[in-house]
């Protein structure tokens, strides 16, 4: 069964980042922008939007599948279809650490 149209792009854990990232941004707006209008109280607000902010974009980058590409990653050729994406991955090993990542695959054109 196909994936519809507007599906292919997203994935649920990509709009799951999003949208914590603008609720996180709006917190941080929010009780900043209410701070400095001098409400007491809010600056916990901007806090919680920084922290949820950080963890948002540190959790993008440590967690990219794209730095699976740095030295002593090798190409194992096996291939397999995410059940949850649908994408196709392939697998890299690292013969020095002997760790094993999935990185997924540019879809191919079937036109």
């Amino acid at each position: 069964m196909e994936r519809p149209w507007w599906s292919k792009s997203w994935r649920p854990d990509q709009m799951l980042r999003t949208a914590v990232l603008i609720v996180a941004l709006a917190l941080l707006a929010i009780g900043l922008g209410t701070w400095l209008g001098g409400v007491q109280g809010t600056f916990p607000l901007a806090i919680w939007g920084a922290l949820l902010t950080a963890a948002v974009l540190f959790e993008r980058w440590r967690y990219n599948s794209g730095a699976a590409r740095g030295s002593g990653w090798k190409e194992t050729g096996e291939r397999f279809i995410d059940p949850q994406s649908g994408q196709p991955m392939q697998v890299l090993y690292n013969e020095r650490t002997g760790e094993r990542r999935y990185q997924a695959l540019a879809p191919e054109n079937k036109s």
